[in-house]
């Protein structure tokens, strides 16, 4: 009798692999970046993409709002942009004889800070108590924001006219700073031979609920970081702090950002426990913005100047 050999058990689709896989048709040839910034999002964190005009930072943005049915909003910085334009002003109201508050763009699921290093450092600094906090405060009045909430902000090279430095506290409220570069050859030949970009986006459906993103941000938060991980993360962290490459280690938050970002990397993987190529793959992204190097004073260091680290730090 024939005995037929049982088929091979195929692991479970990751329940965001359509996510990724819809962001990837519009974003052609960046399938790294992608899900380096949707495990920012599973992390909680917020998402800096700096890199030249017109290669997709934007429209990065707009496609994840709109697959992750979020609510959203863009605010474009400029010169002239001021902070009550960001989280709102009061207004006199003659019908009731009171101010009544009327709230800015902040108050979205998911804010677009679009070309943030063209505004004044000062109307920069107003998203400060939003990234950290969750909440504006406003004439002495603390209000919550939604939740989900995040940041993308997208900036152009700072030796572009027009730009401002983003201030220190501001870059190290960013969990992910990431560059999408050029497509290659393939990828921009479909680009150029096929739909519009924005048509896409437009059309794109929500396929999450925000619901559904915060209960995987709390099991993001469950992956278990064994006692020799925490090890290597604090290994990675210590070498940055006695390397003669930088002005200034990283910070206990970096440390924390680095852990979370990993986590959330192997959440994508779908495993429950992270291993060192997580931190591997997320720590140029979480450091490479933290990181001044030494000898250029208001330079930041570049990613590849953060895999430094992971060179010289071997893995427990």
């Amino acid at each position: 009798m024939l005995s037929l050999k049982p088929l091979p058990v195929r692991p479970a689709a990751h329940p965001l692999e359509p996510v990724l896989a819809a962001a990837s048709r519009v974003i052609l040839g960046k399938e790294d970046q992608i899900r380096l910034a949707v495990a920012c999002l599973l992390a909680g964190g917020h998402l800096l993409i700096e890199d030249l005009p017109g290669v997709g930072k934007t429209t990065l943005a707009h496609v994840l709002a709109k697959v992750m049915g979020l609510n959203f909003h863009r605010i474009q910085f400029t010169s002239d942009l001021l902070p009550a334009d960001i989280i709102g002003v009061s207004v006199y109201d003659r019908a009731s004889g009171s101010f009544k508050f009327h709230p800015g763009p902040v108050f979205s699921q998911l804010i677009l800070a679009d070309e943030v290093n063209r505004a004044t450092p000062k109307t920069q600094s107003a998203l400060l108590e939003a990234m950290e906090e969750h909440q504006v405060t406003v004439e002495g009045e603390t209000r919550a924001l939604p939740e989900p909430f995040f940041v993308i902000a997208t900036q152009n090279p700072s030796n572009q006219i027009g730009t401002f430095p983003l201030p220190e506290s501001q870059l190290d409220r960013f969990l992910i700073r990431l560059e999408l570069g050029y497509p290659g050859r393939a990828a921009e030949r479909a680009l150029l031979a096929g739909e519009d970009r924005r048509a896409m986006v437009v059309d794109l459906p929500p396929m999450l609920e925000p619901h559904q993103l915060v209960a995987w941000q709390a099991q993001v938060r469950t992956i278990h970081a064994s006692g020799a991980l925490i090890d290597y993360v604090q290994a990675l962290v210590e070498q940055s702090r006695q390397s003669p490459l930088y002005e200034s280690g990283l910070s206990p938050r970096a440390a924390l950002a680095l852990l979370n970002a990993a986590r959330a990397w192997a959440f994508l993987a779908g495993r429950d426990k992270v291993i060192p190529e997580d931190v591997q793959a997320v720590l140029p992204g979480v450091a490479g913005h933290r990181l001044r190097a030494r000898g250029s004073p208001g330079v930041q260091s570049s990613a590849s100047n953060a895999r430094l680290l992971i060179e010289a730090v071997p893995i427990p």
